[in-house]
């Protein structure tokens, strides 16, 4: 490694980049502009220790990072100028702290001198994005103080730390860089640095380290044990080691002998040759009010987050059973605000702390409280035994439709793509088709999203960065959420890998058609379902990205496997939302009511 000495901002620059670099940095996102010019050189001289990708519009550059970083589980940066280009990475920084993935926004900012005096292309970026970083700090202007360079490399590692611990979000740095801005020489006398400043010395300090947390688990896995009603609830989740986290449910599930009620977007779904408990049909069988009250738990573990169904959501308020939640952060993961305790250590840790003789093995469980608990067992098959019947019937229903329905396309993808396919799950109505019926296998495939706040924002170039640099991904949208970021397609010439979108073009809003003011129009049509009437194949040909319009499911299941390996493609599949809401109103009570006879061995 050679530090830049042609100034004193090139000095400065290279030793910050070659420190992320030391700690494990391995992808830059770097959006255009003249004030952060010495830390695109940086980046660029990195190349390809870091990999170090332009793109133009900072909103679309910090999803593709925060995609980067969903896919990888370690920080991505993402670099722009001073002015209001920082203030474009906020909705990126909001997703970031509400789904805990680590973020480096490094803004380039003018000298003090320069502020609150109208100087072009200057705001105040001083806490530009509140309180949604995990940390935040301005960094010094650039000084050739060995000193000072100790400061700059040691903010820079906390920054890292920070990104990751205690919980996972986005660290911003400002960094202010006076003249010269290119890597022209300057009157800084740089000979001292240049005779005494040892790089393999001065960097060989850094490394990383993950410390586990200890609780005493013991009393909280007699609790459980004892229980004669118990549930898990595998919730939105996206974790890094799929297979590790879902033996782990698993391993849960089997010793407590407890049925596993699996969000769509959790990888439980898609490693059910791991867990035979899995539950996929919850929000169908507990619209019907006999079994919902006959199915209530007195225990709940929570796995991630809450899933998304307010079907389920209204049975545990109604129910109110004593809940833990099973996540690492410090976030409060309970919506309800039920009977919650937070166990703040990750299901793979209890896993672990089973591992090494803690967990009692599901037959020792089963013999030793067989006789105090004989009807856990039939709560258990009553689960197992409506969720059999009622998969059957969903699979049944949706074989058989012909038409283009939305809610067949999730089911679809479920079981027709190739395995540990990496699929993006968009806002809106796709991730409710998905938990309704995305089914159970052994496809290993693991869903992404951006859950954390919900938003429609960034969606193409958030999927565009979990597929860059992975043979083949695909994307589940609407029209709507890939019209609100058709910006990431300028990303397609810096793309590496493959994504395939699957386009449900209804040309509207679909999940408003669910909601009540879809009985008020006006205004419903113009203010809330909002068509666009966007001819998607044009919209294509402008970005030089390949487009097909889907007119069957034959010809959908054809396009599906095997996937390509490079580009973007869109299979757009048109839609009528109105129809298609009053199937979802009519049908998804029915499932269960067709079924209503399933009862425990407990109630015969």
């Amino acid at each position: 490694m050679t530090i830049d000495y042609r100034n004193i901002n090139t000095v400065w620059a290279s030793i910050l980049v070659e420190t992320l670099k030391r700690l494990g940095l391995t992808c830059a996102v770097i959006c255009p502009g003249s004030r952060s010019t010495p830390l695109a050189v940086a980046f660029a001289q990195q190349i390809p220790h870091i990999e170090a990708i332009p793109i133009l519009d900072e909103r679309s550059a910090a999803f593709f990072a925060l995609g980067v970083a969903k896919k990888t589980g370690r920080p991505t940066a993402v670099v722009c100028t001073s002015g209001t280009a920082g203030a474009n990475f906020y909705p990126a920084v909001i997703e970031a702290k509400e789904s805990r993935v680590p973020l480096l926004l490094l803004t380039a900012d003018r000298p003090s001198e320069l502020r609150d005096c109208h100087s072009g292309q200057t705001i105040d970026q001083l806490k530009l994005f509140g309180n949604y970083p995990t940390w935040q700090t301005e960094l010094a202007l650039p000084s050739p103080e060995m000193e000072m360079l100790a400061y700059l490399r040691q903010m820079v590692i906390h920054a890292w730390e920070r990104s990751q611990t205690p919980v996972m979000g986005a660290v911003h740095l400002n960094i202010p860089f006076r003249d010269p801005l290119a890597p022209l020489p300057d009157t800084t006398d740089l000979s001292y640095l240049q005779s005494n400043l040892n790089p393999e010395d001065f960097f060989s300090h850094i490394t990383t380290i993950s410390p586990v947390s200890q609780i005493p688990l013991d009393p909280v896995f007699q609790e459980w044990l004892k229980s004669q009603r118990g549930i898990i609830i595998a919730g939105v989740a996206q974790p890094q080691e799929p297979q590790k986290y879902c033996r782990a449910i698993a391993k849960l599930s089997q010793t407590l002998n407890f049925p596993v009620l699996a969000e769509g977007l959790s990888p439980v779904r898609n490693y059910a040759d791991f867990i035979p408990q899995v539950i996929s049909t919850y929000d169908l069988i507990l619209r019907n009010p006999e079994l919902a009250k006959e199915l209530a738990p007195e225990i709940v573990i929570q796995v991630g987050e809450m899933p998304t169904s307010p079907v389920l959501r209204n049975w545990l308020k109604a129910t109110q059973p004593k809940r833990w939640v099973i996540d690492p952060s410090d976030h409060n993961l309970d919506p309800l605000h039920g009977k919650t305790i937070h166990l703040r250590v990750t299901v793979e840790q209890l896993a672990i702390w089973g591992k090494n003789g803690n967990f009692p093995s599901s037959e020792s469980n089963k013999n030793q409280y067989e006789r105090e608990k004989p009807s856990s067992f039939s709560y258990i098959e009553q689960w197992r035994t409506t969720e059999k019947t009622v998969r059957e019937s969903v699979d049944h229903k949706l074989e058989k439709i012909e038409d283009l329905f939305e809610g067949k396309v999730a089911w679809l993808l479920s079981h027709a793509l190739p395995p540990e396919t990496p699929v993006f799950i968009a806002n809106s109505m796709p991730v409710r088709d998905v938990e309704f019926f995305w089914k159970p296998s052994a496809s290993h495939i693991q869903p992404f999203f951006n859950r954390g706040a919900n938003g429609i924002d960034g969606t193409l170039s958030t999927a565009l960065g979990i597929a860059h640099q992975h043979q083949s991904c695909v994307m589940l949208t609407g029209d709507l959420a890939l019209l609100h970021d058709t910006n990431g397609f300028l990303i397609r010439n810096k793309f590496v890998g493959h994504l395939t979108i699957v386009l449900i073009n209804n040309n509207g809003g679909g999940i408003f058609e669910m909601l009540p003011i879809v009985k008020f129009d006006p205004p419903f049509e113009e203010f809330f379902a909002t068509p666009q009437d966007i001819d998607f194949a044009q919209l294509c040909v402008t970005y030089n990205v390949e487009h097909e319009l889907i007119t069957s499911w034959q010809q959908l299941l054809s396009k599906l496997n095997p996937l390509p390996t490079h580009g973007i493609r869109v299979l757009e599949l048109r839609t009528n939302r109105k129809v298609d809401a009053m199937w979802r109103k009519e049908n998804l009570g029915k499932f269960i009511k067709q079924n209503s006879g399933v009862r425990s061995q407990e109630s015969e």
